[in-house]
């Protein structure tokens, strides 16, 4: 089970809170837990409280005399993780983060009420971590950008991890930055007609061949004094991927980057999923890692993107069938980042 730490105790607080965090040992019930007591409500009667509470306006209340970095932990809990999880890959991680300090932890999922997204819960969250896989499609466009626009205004910073690449708000977050990318890249002239551009999303999710286009992509056509840029959005995907369990060897690239602190070197992943570069997603601002595995295959597997005022933070490794995040040096590059974009929110970029 995952510790909530909030900062406050307020009824509101405690209702606003028990909607997102399920009770490990409580069968059908929800935990939330304070320092130094628990609170358990059965779920047909918390539910209903909880969402009259968040409609009604009410959501935690900060306490000037401390801040913590408030953080959400969303997972598709799908069947397949009990071969590695006992209980759920997200609430792995959420427990890890939820015994640092100075963070207030929640775990949500796609089957709580408005895919666990709702704004009241959003509204109290600093970082959002991201673990999707089979469901992707489950997630609305609408709750895509609503993520993204929170990320651009500063505050909301997302952390997509391994599958989360074709997540609906990793993939709306890489559309934005490559919206942004083209005006800057194509400005409108001082005279003449502003540029006019055409942004074609990809036809789904699918693989393309290694000898494909990679994306984002640029094309630009000057008739007159007008230019037209076509622009193909990014596939937030890459060509080949294997799901072995074969080991792979992660090199840190920028070790004096918070988010490496802590690390060695290089350091093993006993099992896990390759995927292999190049990713179809825009020039990254940072890349902290680079995976390789023995039969040649290489992937940026650690990387930064800004995004208006905000950030997002993709790290690679992982597969819900292998314990990825119950190994040390995994989880520390999740906490690190937890806390590094947290301390972010609302600064100078």
């Amino acid at each position: 089970m995952s510790e909530i730490r909030t900062k406050s105790s307020t009824i509101a607080d405690r209702f606003a809170v028990a909607q997102y965090q399920r009770c490990a040992h409580a069968g059908t019930g929800l935990c939330v837990c304070f320092a130094p007591f628990r609170v358990a409500y059965m779920k047909s009667h918390w539910i209903a409280a909880s969402i009259l509470l968040l409609r009604l306006g009410f959501a935690p209340v900060t306490s000037a005399a401390e801040t913590l970095i408030r953080v959400v932990v969303w997972d598709e809990q799908q069947p397949a993780q009990k071969q590695a999880y006992e209980n759920f890959l997200g609430n792995a991680i959420a427990d890890h983060l939820a015994k640092q300090p100075g963070l207030r932890v929640i775990s949500a999922s796609i089957d709580q009420p408005e895919k666990g997204l709702s704004a009241g819960l959003l509204d109290s969250t600093d970082v959002l971590v991201w673990w999707g896989h089979v469901r992707q499609g489950e997630i609305s466009a609408e709750q895509a950008k609503d993520v993204v626009a929170r990320i651009k205004r500063g505050q909301l910073a997302l952390i997509a991890l391994h599958s989360a690449h074709w997540s609906a708000p990793f993939m709306e977050a890489m559309n934005e930055r490559t919206r942004d990318d083209a005006r800057r890249r194509y400005p409108d002239p001082a005279n003449g007609p502003p540029v006019k551009f055409e942004f074609v999303a990809p036809e789904g999710r699918f693989v393309p061949t290694a000898d494909s286009l990679i994306t984002p992509a640029y094309y630009a056509v000057r008739r007159g004094a007008q230019l037209t840029v076509r622009v193909d959005l990014p596939n937030c995907v890459f060509p080949a991927y294997r799901a072995d369990g074969k080991p792979s060897v992660v090199k840190v690239l920028d070790r004096a980057h918070p988010i490496a602190q802590g690390l060695p070197e290089s350091f093993e992943i006993s099992q896990t999923e390759m995927y292999a570069d190049p990713f179809h997603v825009p020039i990254a601002d940072e890349t902290l890692f680079e995976e390789r595995w023995s039969a040649g295959e290489s992937f940026r597997s650690g990387q930064i993107w800004k995004l208006g005022e905000g950030r997002v933070f993709y790290f690679r490794p992982g597969h819900e069938t292998y314990p990825v995040y119950k190994q040390e040096l995994p989880l520390r590059v999740v906490s690190n980042a937890v806390n590094w974009l947290g301390s972010k929110l609302g600064k100078q970029q």
